[in-house]
């Protein structure tokens, strides 16, 4: 550790040096700026320090994720939700279900079950908000937060944005200006925006709802990039993807990955499974942040939406959200949607709504005592978290997966990025195709386990045909 990061323990400095830094933009945001947050060259966002004052530097840390001088989710959503009841893995609720939107037309325009739209929608057209503040379509970069003020652009924006995104220019750009927003985002993204409110009471009277997204990893700039370079678009001539496109003759799973050419405008897919780093077990391009992360079910929002992975839900090309709603109008809003047949509804008990997550609770639970407990070992600074460090959890086998997915995180970040220098895509086809074969021999499912897991999908599928007969 270096004598700056000694000097600052525990503080945004520790999460800057150590590479935690997620890019959220809350720093920049509380300073007024003064803490920029700039993308990097390996494609994500990072706060520069260079120069802050130690007032700008406590200031930050009281707002970063994961500095340890800033609360954590439970601390945030104690005090908020705490006459609801609480699931150590998903946090307080009010209602748990699946379901998705009844608009069929609509429907292969969303990621999932066009739920987080569809609320969204609700939100602006009676009047509850002015705005939603969301991950968007931008020129350049390809992605990152704007806002949307009618349910028109926000259905513009829809579907998964798998891409780094920073939201300091946009929540400054709205201060003081005496509307109401809604703002969306990924776990620590919902946790650094609630920091901002409660250090800026402008923004928190603004800030009327937070509304999550399930995450199981936030992605470099890379991601679309090898991806579109596999199809045939270089990364400079890449305008623009859609990272889940639905299949009616597949499941739920079974997405595509498409893109554009800027030269010749020509479009392009392939399963997302069949590419290179197309199983988000993966973990390439992850950043470095994520290994860090404990919240799955965005713990501070009022209302997250997820993917219902059930071999129930899978079956469906349509998809299917698990919800998790924590605060009354949201909820309320959602029920009438029900009772009125604008959306599906299917109540889960809280084990069924971890089971939608599983692997995402392998990594940020399992996953995380280890890695922590490996950077203890090391004599690294890590961040306090609400999982202890160590490895009697689990078998010596998934330690050793644990670290292997780590490895295929950093090395596909270095490895890509001279495949770029060298504008030659087998570099980085050559670094990461052994690791993630290596991975995959180790995660190769038993032949018992696939016929069971078969089995379930055919029985669902039959049930379905069943029921709709």
């Amino acid at each position: 550790m270096t004598n700056v990061a000694a000097q600052h323990d525990h503080t945004i400095v520790n999460v800057v040096e150590r590479n935690m830094c997620v890019g959220c933009g809350a720093c920049g945001v509380a300073t007024d700026g003064r803490i920029p947050v700039t993308i990097r060259p390996r494609g994500y966002y990072e706060a520069d320090l260079t120069g802050a004052s130690e007032a700008d530097l406590a200031i930050g840390s009281r707002v970063c994720p994961f500095a340890n001088e800033s609360p954590n989710e439970n601390e945030v959503a104690d005090p908020i939700f705490g006459d609801l009841p609480h699931d150590d893995r998903i946090g307080h609720y009010r209602s748990l279900f699946a379901g998705r939107i009844t608009d069929d037309a609509e429907i292969p325009r969303s990621s999932s079950g066009g739920l987080t739209n569809w609320t969204l929608s609700q939100l602006l057209e009676r009047g509850l908000v002015d705005g939603v503040i969301h991950v968007g379509d931008l020129d350049q970069p390809m992605f990152g937060y704007v806002v949307s003020t009618n349910p028109q652009d926000l259905r513009n924006g829809r579907k998964s944005k798998y891409h780094p995104a920073s939201f300091d220019e946009v929540l400054r750009s709205i201060r003081g200006n005496s509307k109401r927003y809604a703002f969306v985002g990924i776990p620590c993204a919902i946790k650094a925006a609630r920091h901002v409110a409660s250090e800026d009471s402008v923004l928190g009277e603004q800030i009327a709802y937070f509304v999550g997204i399930v995450c199981g990893h936030l992605k470099t700039t890379a991601y679309p990039e090898s991806f579109a370079w596999q199809l045939g678009i270089e990364p400079s001539d890449l305008d623009t993807v859609d990272f889940r496109i639905k299949d009616p003759e597949l499941t739920s799973r079974q997405y595509k990955f498409g893109a554009r050419a800027k030269s010749t405008g020509e479009w392009k897919e392939a399963q997302t499974l069949s590419l290179v780093g197309g199983s988000w077990g993966h973990a390439v391009f992850q950043l470095n942040a994520c290994n860090y992360c404990d919240d799955v079910f965005a713990e501070a929002a009022d209302v997250v939406f997820g993917d219902a992975w059930l071999s129930k839900y899978e079956i469906d090309w349509r998809g299917t959200n698990v919800v998790v709603t924590r605060n009354e109008v949201i909820d309320d809003i959602l029920r009438e949607g029900a009772r009125a047949g604008a959306i599906s509804r299917d109540d889960l008990d809280p084990d069924s709504v971890a089971r939608t997550q599983a692997g995402n609770y392998r990594h940020r639970r399992d996953g995380l005592a280890v890695r922590l407990a490996d950077d203890e070992a090391a004599g690294e600074w890590t961040p306090s978290k609400r999982v202890h460090p160590g490895y009697d959890h689990v078998t010596p086998d998934r330690v050793d997966l644990i670290r292997k997915r780590r490895q295929i995180s950093e090395v596909s970040q270095i490895a890509f990025e001279q495949a770029k220098e060298s504008n030659d895509l087998q570099v980085y086809m050559n670094a990461i195709k052994p690791l993630i074969g290596a991975y995959q021999n180790e995660t190769k499912m038993s032949f018992p386990i696939r016929v069971r897991n078969k089995l379930q999908r055919e029985s669902w599928k039959l049930l379905r045909r069943f029921t709709r007969n």
